[in-house]
């Protein structure tokens, strides 16, 4: 999601010419995957998105999920994501370059995203939440929502916790 360094300012005054709004903060998000003490466990296919204060969609920002099966077959259980798949998924052709990618090992993971080389960019001002959606085969299917304002005045942090398939996920934004 970043520009090489001496594109970044490129961007910037791109983005002010043709009149789009132009913010250079990041949005940083660290999310925890649980090892669960199942007998089979399999990773979960994980989406990760910014929602509007409607909760709409505004960018999605990634999708971890199965993309070594044969014939592109781990994407039909994308749908088991069901609140992403409602909100946007369906209307995506996976694999999508810059989103998509393979599911994640238990542990901490981290993204992030620099509001003038992202989705980001061409969020107006306002009040935003940062959305995980894991599902699991043979588990099960959980949500968490962190708010946050865009663009940031001051850096802000703000976290919430799941209870079965994710763990902490944290938000940190700086202007």
């Amino acid at each position: 999601m970043r520009l090489h360094p001496s594109l970044a300012h490129y961007s910037l005054a791109l983005g002010a010419a043709i009149g789009l709004p132009v913010h250079a903060a990041e949005l940083a998000v660290r999310l925890e995957l649980p090892r669960l003490p199942v007998a089979e466990y399999h990773r979960p296919y994980t989406a990760v998105w910014v929602e509007r204060a409607d909760q709409s969609v505004a960018a999605n920002l990634a999708v971890w999920y199965d993309l070594k099966k044969k014939d592109n077959e781990g994407s039909k259980w994308l749908k088991d994501m069901r609140t992403w798949w409602r909100k946007s998924g369906r209307e995506l052709q996976m694999p999508a370059d810059g989103l998509s990618g393979a599911t994640r090992a238990p542990g901490e993971h981290q993204l992030v995203a620099v509001g003038s080389q992202s989705p980001l960019d061409r969020l107006p001002a306002g009040d935003y939440a940062v959305v995980v959606e894991a599902a699991r085969e043979g588990g099960g299917r959980e949500v968490v929502r962190v708010p946050f304002q865009w663009p940031p005045k001051a850096a802000q942090s703000a976290s919430s916790r799941g209870e079965h398939e994710l763990g902490q996920v944290s938000v940190e934004v700086k202007p």
